[in-house]
């Protein structure tokens, strides 16, 4: 058996090797009591009493220095400033260890610990202003509220969903279908970065690994499955983003689809999800918290919203968090305020203004006017 090696390093060079997927790893990892290192070491015809290990295979992980420079990988991994995440670590999410294909392991930029409320939102990269204009809305909305927001890096929805997390001060993760140390589509280096820097940039590729056809969808089930819940924005019916709703569904996550023009191109993905009830039909945030307060899938505590209550019930006050109450009663004289004012009058950050705005706006209690003024309804 090779000793030299340590899980998390056998795992990376498993991770690696060509003809080798996640589920072929798992037989592995059962033949060998969960030790990659003793998989690595065995002998060829060890590994052809395997269930569907034959000669290709098992010459593949027997001779895998020939295809692996694991010394290289980690130096590159290091100047990168990255990390080879497993499951028994904090940072490997969570609802990933529950879909029957999880990952072995995942390369990391940034930090996704504690990542345990994901949204993934996800649609077509030719979208229209509107699809942009409401997946730039619904991330910033999730992401005040505390959640991550989840996509995939591409042009058009993607890109807004990432925009509007970071444009809050959120966080955000992008999944790529290439290696961490590639930037594909090449545009969006400084969208990268900033997601390293404000987030985490995951994927299960080795470094140098381009994006190509069997790539994207793999990433699709890792975004599918890593997010308690997955919103498409707009997709045509045999876009990428319907693959990805529909291993939602496998992955037993709630799927949310937002309706569009009846004669948009891009509507018709979301239009069919709605219509054969593969997905819920979504207007705003609010939809989302109503589905898991219903179902008991999340404790958002205060942050849950409430039916229609004009004047305010003390039930309602009664639930809200101090921050919520001291903004509240600025407003309740009926004098309607700038976020930058209640800011300076309750000595809050602007960005805990702003969360908790949207909160009371959430719960019916406060409406935004339009000239970005609030007032209490």
């Amino acid at each position: 058996m090779d000793d030299a090696l340590s899980p998390r390093q056998a795992l990376m060079v498993l991770n690696a090797l060509p003809n080798i997927g996640p589920v072929t790893t798992r037989r592995l990892l059962a033949a060998f009591d969960n030790d990659p290192a003793r998989a690595l070491a065995a002998s060829a015809s060890e590994l052809k009493r395997i269930e569907r290990v034959g000669p290709v295979i098992a010459e593949t992980i027997t001779g895998w220095r020939a295809h692996f420079d694991l010394a290289k990988e980690e130096a590159a991994l290091a100047k990168h400033g990255g990390k080879f995440l497993i499951a028994d670590d904090s940072g490997y999410p969570a609802l990933l260890r529950d879909i029957h294909d999880p990952p072995v392991g995942l390369y990391c930029l940034g930090d996704y610990t504690g990542a345990d409320r994901a949204v993934s939102i996800v649609g077509s990269r030719r979208a229209t202003l509107y699809g942009i204009a409401v997946a730039k809305r619904l991330a910033g909305d999730l992401a005040r509220l505390g959640f991550w927001v989840a996509s995939g890096g591409a042009r058009g929805i993607d890109l807004a969903a990432h925009e509007g997390a970071l444009e809050v001060g959120g966080k955000t993760v992008v999944v790529l279908g290439c290696g961490v140390d590639i930037v594909y589509p090449p545009e969006h280096l400084e969208l990268f970065r900033r997601i390293a820097g404000q987030g985490a940039v995951l994927s299960e590729f080795p470094l140098g690994r381009g994006a190509d056809k069997q790539t994207f969808p793999m990433r699709n089930r890792l975004i599918a499955g890593l997010a308690k819940a997955v919103v498409v924005v707009e997709s045509d019916v045999n876009g990428g983003s319907m693959i990805t709703a529909r291993q939602a569904v496998d992955h037993g996550r709630e799927v949310f689809a937002v309706p569009g023009r009846i004669d948009q191109v891009s509507s018709r993905g979301c239009h069919k999800l709605i219509r054969e009830g593969e997905a819920k039909l979504l207007t705003g945030v609010e939809d989302i918290l109503e589905e898991w307060k219903f179902t008991g899938q999340l404790d958002i505590q205060a942050d849950q919203p409430a039916p229609l209550a004009t004047p305010a019930s003390a039930e309602i006050l009664a639930s809200l968090g101090d921050d919520a109450r001291s903004v509240f009663a600025l407003l309740t004289g009926g004098k309607p305020a700038y976020p930058d004012e209640l800011a300076a009058q309750t000595e809050l950050p602007s960005a805990r203004v702003s969360a908790t705005l949207l909160l009371l706006e959430l719960k019916r209690l406060v409406v935004k006017r339009a000239d970005g003024r609030f007032e209490s309804r």
